[in-house]
């Protein structure tokens, strides 16, 4: 800014700590500025005394006067100007105040100096200084002289805006209220934003009023927020409003703010469960609906046809005795509440009586230790309305010699095309059992109907490194399988930025087993926190270790993790 040009000065606003210029008024007649404008003043000495030559609103403290006069009656040489503001930080915290001046600059922070550059020089000169601001208004100013030369300054103070230095919360925010409007069912939510020079915007949460659990509803740097998602069901719901900055941190809530709904709101549309067949007829099941008192059902001879009511139930399920075998039926069912508000009709589902022969059993069964688990396959099944197999592992009961029991897990479901499943678990040397059973499109199963199998036994490789890792980690790591091609992730905690054992960085080492050794792998900064291997090879098993390098170099106890990967 020249200042023998200024036509105008300039109001600044702070939005997320960048600055906007707003128009003001002229800066021949400012006497006082609006902060966070500075007020300026020049004097025609190095020591500040005597009336100003001249006072004017400055939006930021940048001047480069070269060798000529600051402003009109002021000399080339030997002359002050000071910058002032007195404005609000908020909740304050870390701030960086950054000075660079040819000659003199000094700033102060309450009347306290904290940055000092105060001699004649030829050359520009800087500085930057780290500072806690504590929370409310301060007083800012900058004293700058110039003896001889030329003549420039530049000062900034801006918030340090990291995860990693800035753990001071937003204050809470002021100003909440909450307008319930009963004809559209909307509550809507004003507030002062806050003075935070950091600050990101404001997050609203919802909880019902008998209950303890918010919900977010939004995050806005807005002022306000209109809630058109609360049910019509006359509960009562409780709002509070938190700030938080660019850092992540988060201010605590607001004073509750209550709401009592209009009662207008029918049930939730109930959801339907695919058709079981009964020997006694069609069994049509679904959800339970909140609220729900009971449950008509409606059938029709088509999806898209006339639905007429067959009957009602205070249940999640009715048994339609009417139905006629070999017959399509089409469903739909509503929900009522106490006070008779029906809900929409569900999407229709479609139930037919069927046969009860299930598919016959799958046969051809090989089990294959590999490196990520096992690799199963089977013959292809003839059943011709086969839908699906389900791949089963468990562990076998029992002494071995003696009568043993395979005690099965959940399993996995494969498309009907399909005759091997790459199974993967943790290869350690245990023996596992396997079945894998056929399933047609009514859902009958034939292991189900029949309780016989073919059950293949195995024993996995052991990929367990040879080599334990030492117990007294500082650190936990987690390895998370990759699924697609972008490598295994490793995420690790327990060290804060402060612990000296943090200093180095980490190291993160792969277990190689033709080498029988940890491989490193990489090597990070202090402060990271996780590791993509892409380099970790598909359909195997990956271990892993990380350490905690100190400044010194010396590596902590390993923490150690495992994951596997499918071909």
């Amino acid at each position: 800014m020249k200042p023998a040009r200024l036509a105008t000065a300039v109001v600044l606003t702070t939005t997320g700590g960048l600055l906007t210029a707003l128009a003001a008024a002229p800066a021949s007649a400012a006497t006082s500025c609006t902060s966070p404008v500075y007020k300026r003043q020049f004097f025609a000495n190095t020591t500040f005394s005597g009336t100003p030559k001249k006072t004017d609103c400055d939006s930021a403290v940048s001047e480069n006067w070269g060798a000529k006069a600051p402003a009109s009656g002021l000399p080339t040489n030997n002359f002050g100007v000071r910058w002032t503001v007195t404005r609000d930080f908020g909740s304050g915290g870390p701030f960086t105040f950054s000075v660079s001046a040819q000659d003199g600059v000094r700033v102060y922070l309450d009347g306290v100096r904290k940055v000092d550059v105060w001699r004649n020089v030829s050359t520009t000169v800087t500085k930057s200084l780290n500072l806690t601001v504590p929370q409310g208004r301060h007083t800012v100013r900058v004293d700058y002289v110039n003896w001889t030369g030329g003549a420039n300054v530049k000062f900034a103070y801006t918030p340090r805006t990291s995860a990693a230095v800035d753990k001071v919360a937003p204050l809470t925010p002021a100003g909440l209220a909450v307008a319930y409007d009963g004809a559209t069912g909307r509550a809507k939510l004003s507030w002062t934003k806050n003075k935070e020079m950091d600050l990101a915007g404001h997050r609203v949460y919802r909880r019902p009023a008998d209950g303890s659990t918010w919900t977010r509803l939004v995050s806005t740097a807005s002022t306000t927020y209109t809630d058109t998602t609360l049910p019509v069901t006359g509960a009562a719901y409780v709002y509070e409003l938190r700030a938080y900055d660019t850092a992540g941190n988060e201010s605590a809530g607001t004073a509750p703010r209550t709401v009592t709904t209009a009662d207008r709101t029918a049930p939730a549309t109930p959801v339907l469960r695919p058709t079981a067949s009964e020997p006694e007829g069609l069994r049509v099941s679904w959800s339970e609906v909140a609220g729900a008192a009971s449950y008509d059902v409606y059938r029709a001879s088509s999806m898209s046809g006339t639905y007429t009511r067959i009957g009602s139930s205070d249940r999640t399920s009715y048994l339609d005795s009417t139905a006629v075998e070999g017959t399509s039926h089409y469903y739909r069912v509503t929900a009522l509440d106490a006070a008779g508000n029906e809900s929409a009709q569900s999407t229709g589902v479609v139930g037919t009586l069927r046969d009860v022969t299930p598919p016959s059993a799958v046969t051809g069964v090989t089990v294959t230790p590999t490196t990520y688990g096992f690799e199963v396959h089977w013959d292809a099944n003839p059943t011709p309305d086969l839908e699906s197999y389900t791949v089963r592992r468990g562990e076998l009961w029992g002494d071995e010699g003696d009568e043993q029991v395979c005690s099965l897990y959940p399993g996995y479901s494969v498309p009907a095309g399909t005759t091997s499943y790459a199974y993967t678990t943790l290869p350690d040397g245990e023996e596992s059992c396997f079945v894998v059973d056929a399933l047609d499109d009514a859902g009958n199963s034939s292991f189900a109907w029949t309780g016989e199998a073919q059950i293949v036994t195995a024993t996995e490789l052991d990929m367990t490194p040879t080599v334990a890792t030492p117990e007294g980690s500082p650190l936990t790591l987690t390895a998370e399988a990759a699924e697609g091609d972008e490598g295994n992730r490793l995420t690790w905690h327990g060290l804060d930025a402060s612990d000296p054992d943090q200093a180095g960085g980490y190291r993160v080492h792969r277990w190689n087993p033709q080498t029988s050794a940890y491989e490193l792998i990489a090597e990070l900064p202090s402060g990271a926190a996780e590791y993509v291997d892409t380099g970790a090879p598909r359909g195997t098993a990956s271990f892993y270790r990380v350490t905690a390098v100190s400044a010194d170099g010396t590596e902590s106890v390993p923490a150690a993790d495992w994951t596997v990967t499918a071909p």
